[in-house]
């Protein structure tokens, strides 16, 4: 018989489903029409008045796309708007902030080691950071740094360095990440619902009117535009990071959230300046690969010196069981971890272990050595928002413990 429990993994699951295909939807739409913009043959006089052209091939087929600048003459009757995916995957996006992290708000959004605040204030928090973080965005775009886009985008990044910071002042490393990605993609969907749309929807009542459509309110549509396609690939990684607990559980989670946004921008410059047709700047994958590199130093730079965590794990049980500080681990574990991580959880609302872990025998905690050392010793993913109140102390013990065993 299902239950409460069971019933909101599902819904869970279903959610997270519909904002996968929404949000493939609307990425795939935006990445095509700037590649189509940006590669439009521009040098040639079209007998339409068309701004530029361009020939494609697909399912068969071959296409003849033309853009107008402004727009043409006479509103055509059968004009598509691109709006519904951005709509959708931002909808759904916020019921799976509520289901997860509203729901669930003692596992996944509040650590009271940060912030000892109450579940209703940690959701005003998150639900207001996100309009605040829409209107200081919005008013950058405004002022007068919308005449340098590049001046533009460079405070616009060190807005998103400072959001990163406070969130992580704030919620457990898991959700701030998320919430990084969360105020970027209101942002994004924000530029779509009350600016690219609304401006679009100026030019079309003047054309059906008879009157010259202001070119001005096509620039604006543009720069948001194309501030989206830069974010999209932060917005990616962040709703990812979630998974993995050296991106979100360590001290420096918010440096990471910030790093990505410079990966954004190195590769969807490569991207847009072939699709531009300015040649091929394979210069930009090598700093990505770089600033990748500081992100991977950075997730154990608090305890350097301490992950060998890759090293081969076959038949190696035995060598846990037996190394130095495996009976303090077991201890730890026992008291810290076991009470979720058992065949009857001890924690209200669980019905399993967690993934179907198992942490109450010797053989079992020396069988989970890596992840333990991963999740508890090298991150702090394990326990959640530390409800079990995992001394410091102990996760250096079990540092100690898995480094012993692998000689590390």
């Amino acid at each position: 018989m299902l239950d409460v429990v069971t019933l909101g993994s599902w819904l869970e699951f279903a959610i997270r489903w519909l904002h996968v295909i929404t949000a493939i939807a609307w990425i795939g739409s935006s990445f095509y029409f700037i590649a189509l913009d940006l590669g439009l043959h521009r040098d040639r006089v079209l007998p339409s008045g068309a701004d530029g052209e361009e020939w494609q091939v697909h399912g068969g087929g071959f296409y003849h796309i033309q853009k107008y600048m402004v727009a043409p003459e006479n509103m055509p009757g059968d004009l598509t708007w691109f709006k519904w995916e951005s709509y959708a995957t931002w909808l759904s996006g916020v019921a799976l902030l509520a289901v997860v992290y509203y729901w669930g708000a003692e596992f996944y959004l509040i650590d009271r080691q940060i912030m000892d605040i109450s579940v209703p204030v940690a959701i005003c928090i998150s639900m207001s950071s996100l309009a605040v973080g829409w209107l200081i965005y919005d008013a950058l775009c405004k002022s007068p740094l919308r005449k340098n886009a590049t001046t533009l985008m460079m405070t616009l990044f060190v807005i998103l360095v400072a959001i990163s910071f406070a969130y992580a002042q704030v919620f457990t490393g898991r959700a701030a990440l998320l919430h990084v990605g969360a105020v970027t993609a209101t942002i994004m969907t924000a530029n779509v619902f009350l600016v690219i749309i609304p401006n679009q929807k100026v030019v079309v009542a003047d054309l059906i009117a008879g009157r010259q459509p202001d070119p001005e309110y096509g620039r604006i549509a543009k720069l948001r535009s194309t501030h989206n396609n830069y974010l999209t690939l932060p917005v990616i990684f962040l709703m990812l990071s979630n998974h993995y607990p050296l991106a979100f559980a360590t001290e420096n989670n918010w440096i990471i959230a910030s790093l990505v946004f410079l990966m954004g921008v190195t590769i969807r410059h490569f991207f847009n300046s072939m699709h531009a047709r300015k040649g091929r700047p394979w210069w930009t994958w090598g700093l990505t690969a770089l600033i990748f590199a500081a992100i991977m130093w950075l997730s154990t730079a608090p305890i350097q010196g301490a992950d060998d965590a890759d090293k081969a794990m076959h038949g190696a049980a035995a060598r846990f069981a037996s190394a130095d500080g495996f009976d303090e681990v077991q201890n730890i574990v026992l008291g810290r971890c076991s009470m979720c991580h058992a065949p009857d959880p001890g924690w209200p609302g669980l019905h399993w272990a967690p993934k179907g872990v198992r942490l109450d025998t010797p053989a079992q905690i020396a069988g989970q050595a890596r992840e333990i050392y991963l999740q508890s010793g090298l991150t702090h993913a394990m326990p959640p928002a530390n409800l079990s109140w995992m001394e410091q102390s102990e996760r250096e013990a079990i540092i100690a413990w898995y480094d012993a065993a692998t000689g590390g």
